[in-house]
């Protein structure tokens, strides 16, 4: 069984201070992992709109975003310049695949994707897309293998780009296992890999979960559903204050039996013709704000059954 651990960098600082942190936890505790960067500038302040959406302030005052983004980062964007990542951290990113980590692409710009793609057209799409993918071979001299979505937001025109700019794999939302995407009956023929554990800052601050208990919760769940599992961690949680909680997942989860794996090895062990087809939906998950993108029913389910 493999576990995948999909390491989303949303942040200037993520990059720069978490990356090196992940790197050196992840060598010492032998796992593979997935890197997936943003590539374009640090906007974070600009996430203050969504102060109005509903559990979005709940979500802040149980994960203490000021303590893991540091107010600076809070205020890049809108009473500071936000910082071009990919060019500041060029060097950060390289050394990341130089030490032997798949690397892959998150977005161009985080809060610009996540707050607006979901409305978005096929144009703005494409734009956000394509510049994220022509900085990703600047920096690293070779198209990357997979995309994996800010925030979990798609739309159908991203989805396509991910069939269209040649992603061996991508991993844009939240779900049970490995499937080929459907959308309104169009096969998207870049099989997706979903997210299929909680993350921490969903976790923590519910059900008495603390930084100090919470890797029990989680290898509950591995240890009662024994199978593949892509886990989502952040260079901004698990890189900075709860790395010794990563470390302890980390070893519970090889005591378990999982091959911590990257996504791109994950992949390698899937056939894309033999994997069912599930449609993609937008719906609500315990301990986040918002819609973002589910793997729904397998494709022609209903009619499979009448048949």
């Amino acid at each position: 069984m493999k576990l995948a651990l999909k390491i989303d960098v949303d942040t200037w600082r993520g990059t720069q201070q978490g990356v090196p942190r992940l790197v050196e936890i992840l060598r010492r505790q032998r796992a593979d992992a997935s890197f997936l960067f943003s590539l374009g500038p640090d906007h974070t302040g600009r996430a203050i709109k969504r102060a109005f959406r509903p559990g979005f302030m709940k979500k802040v005052q149980r994960t203490s975003v000021v303590s893991h983004y540091g107010i600076k980062t809070l205020m890049y964007g809108t009473l500071l310049p936000g910082p071009d990542i990919g060019r500041r951290g060029a060097d950060i990113m390289r050394a990341t695949r130089d030490a032997g980590f798949e690397t892959a692409i998150h977005c161009w710009d985080h809060v610009k994707w996540q707050d607006g793609v979901e409305r978005a057209n096929a144009t703005w799409t494409e734009i956000e897309m394509r510049r994220a993918h022509e900085r990703y071979v600047d920096i690293f001299g070779t198209e990357a293998p997979g995309h994996g979505a800010a925030g979990w937001q798609m739309n159908a025109h991203a989805l396509r780009l991910t069939q269209r700019l040649g992603y061996r794999w991508a991993s844009d939302c939240r779900g049970t296992h490995a499937f080929v995407p459907v959308w309104n009956g169009e096969v998207v023929a870049c099989p997706q890999l979903p997210t299929s554990l909680p993350t921490l800052d969903e976790l923590i601050g519910t059900d008495d979960l603390t930084p100090d208990n919470v890797h029990l919760h989680l290898l509950r769940l591995t240890a009662e559903a024994r199978q593949d599992h892509v886990f989502t961690l952040h260079a901004e949680l698990e890189g900075l204050k709860f790395g010794d909680t990563l470390e302890r997942l980390l070893t519970g989860w090889r005591e378990q039996g999982y091959e911590l794996a990257s996504l791109g090895k994950m992949r390698d062990a899937l056939d894309p013709a033999l994997l069912p087809r599930h449609e993609m939906i937008r719906g609500e998950i315990p301990g986040r704000a918002g819609l973002l993108m589910l793997q729904g029913e397998e494709f022609l389910s209903t009619w499979k059954e009448a048949a």
